[in-house]
């Protein structure tokens, strides 16, 4: 089958476009005709070994996956021998490792059926981002009802779903983003918004019942200036330094937790059917809707992945197959 391949850590400069084995799969596994996969971050820190200590699950030297990618959508090729709710032809969307390809393998609980609502290429660009932005509003933060909620990184391919499922959760919701995306913020439900270039969200003069902090860099003890007194912060992810990454920050935080009044939480997502499943309802209720960018063919994927480095890219990016 057709791939794209990489033999070392790095960025766009590191893929090439390759004839690889078609994947094997197991009992309880599933065999997809990829139609689409996202170009998201998590593949990128999958791609470059970022941060380093990632590395000791996804290999020292190398990715043990030589397929990038993450999150598709595409039609069921073949089912193992133990697996019932899927036949061939099944339109589905999921997780996997190595969906930048024209076939992937991946288990059943990590899949379920395409929303009908949705394209292939809208699809294929949702998993990744629902597995952080539904467990963060829903698990993590328990938005409820009137709640006032501040997504901090409202743009992005986490945050914009984030923004979503808080507004679908009845919560009063403020996105914090640069000023090129202050329209896009508002255009998916957020009923303010914070230009983080000429504002301090941290100064203390609003204050938030839950904070979502997507992939941001924003030390504790300024975010907690802007909860209420029994507030909640939920770190989804983080940036940071090459070794670590944000996860000094995620620690803190869970250190910090059991000495203050204040709830302040982090995870690490679950890639599992019961969210796909969550996110296809909201997505059927026109609650949820991916924001889309550029879509490249396969054989171009170089690019693609540049233009997410680069952040030149507004929406979501799409590989085609």
């Amino acid at each position: 089958m057709k791939a794209i391949v990489q033999d070392h850590y790095g960025g766009a400069s590191a893929l090439t476009f390759a004839d690889v084995a078609r994947p094997g799969f197991g009992d309880e596994d599933v065999l997809v005709q990829v139609v689409a996969a996202g170009v998201d971050r998590g593949a990128l820190h999958l791609m470059t070994g970022r941060p380093y200590l990632m590395r000791l699950g996804t290999g020292l030297r190398a990715p043990k996956v030589r397929v990038p990618g993450v999150s598709f959508a595409g039609r069921v090729e073949a089912v193992g021998s133990q697996v019932s709710r899927f036949a061939p032809g099944d339109e589905v969307y999921g997780a996997a490792r190595g969906t930048y390809a024209e076939y992937v393998a991946t288990s059943q609980s990590k899949v379920v059926p395409k929303p009908a609502e949705l394209s292939f290429e809208e699809a294929a660009v949702v998993p990744y981002a629902a597995f952080a932005a539904l467990q963060a509003v829903r698990q993590h933060g328990r938005v409820q009802p009137d709640e006032r909620v501040l997504v901090v990184g409202a743009s992005g391919a986490v945050g914009s779903i984030a923004v979503q499922v808080a507004k679908a959760s009845g919560a009063e919701v403020t996105g914090v983003c640069g000023p090129r995306d202050q329209q896009l913020a508002t255009s998916i439900g957020a009923d303010s918004v914070i230009d983080y270039t000429s504002e301090d969200f941290t100064d203390g003069t609003r204050r938030f019942d839950v904070i979502l902090d997507v992939f941001g860099r924003t030390p504790i003890r300024r975010l907690r200036r802007a909860l209420t007194p029994r507030g909640r912060l939920v770190i989804v992810g983080g940036e940071g330094g090459r070794w670590i990454g944000g996860t000094q920050r995620q620690l803190a935080a869970m250190l910090l937790s059991p000495f203050v009044r204040q709830s302040l939480r982090a995870f690490v997502a679950k890639e599992d059917a019961e969210t796909l499943q969550q996110m296809k309802d909201l997505i059927a209720e026109g609650k949820v809707r991916p924001l889309m960018g550029r879509t490249y063919p396969l054989v171009e994927a170089v690019d693609a992945v540049a233009a997410l480095e680069s952040g030149a890219s507004s929406g979501r990016i799409v590989l085609t197959v």
